[in-house]
Order: structure tokens, then sequence, then C-alpha cells
């Protein structure tokens, strides 16, 4: 039986590979699309108190939260509870 991790990122979720095909990601994209490293703290923490939030995945949305919540254009997807919004 396959465990899916509730409220956890990919590498809680033990999805190494997947974490660092984000992580890899996420290090090449320009500095000036990223978020600081406070905010995209902040926006993990409010994504893992998230009922949405399944083995780092988003359910709004299908999106990995690591990559949509460091960048400044993405906001929260909920649009029925935004947690978060992009940056301008």
């Amino acid at each position: 039986m396959i465990h899916q991790c509730k409220k956890c990122l990919l590498l809680e979720a033990g999805e190494k590979q997947s974490h660092k095909t984000v992580t890899d990601y996420i290090d090449n994209l320009e500095s000036s699309l990223k978020v600081t490293d406070y905010e995209y703290k902040r926006r993990l923490q409010l994504c893992r108190n998230c009922d949405n939030l399944i083995s780092g995945m988003c359910l709004k949305c299908g999106c990995y939260v690591e990559i949509r919540a460091v960048l400044k254009s993405e906001s929260c997807p909920d649009y029925n509870d935004i947690k978060w919004h992009k940056v301008d």
C-alpha cells in the first residue's frame, strides 16, 4: 500500500528524485522572478497547513507547491480561501 503524505513537501514525503528536479529548477530561476527566502518559507508553511496539500502537490491546481510558492507571479490557487498573494 502506498502512503500519501498529507501536508508534506516533496522531500518529507520521500519523493527524493522529484525534490531534486524541483530544487534544480528553482535554483536555475532568475532571482528577479523569486520571492525572498522569508516569503518562500512563509508560503510553504501556509501550504503545509492546507488540507489541499498531498505529497508536495496542491490538489487545487496540481502544481508542486515548492515551485508555485517561490514565484513572485503566483498566488495560492484556492480561490475560496487564498492563503498568499502574488508579489508585484
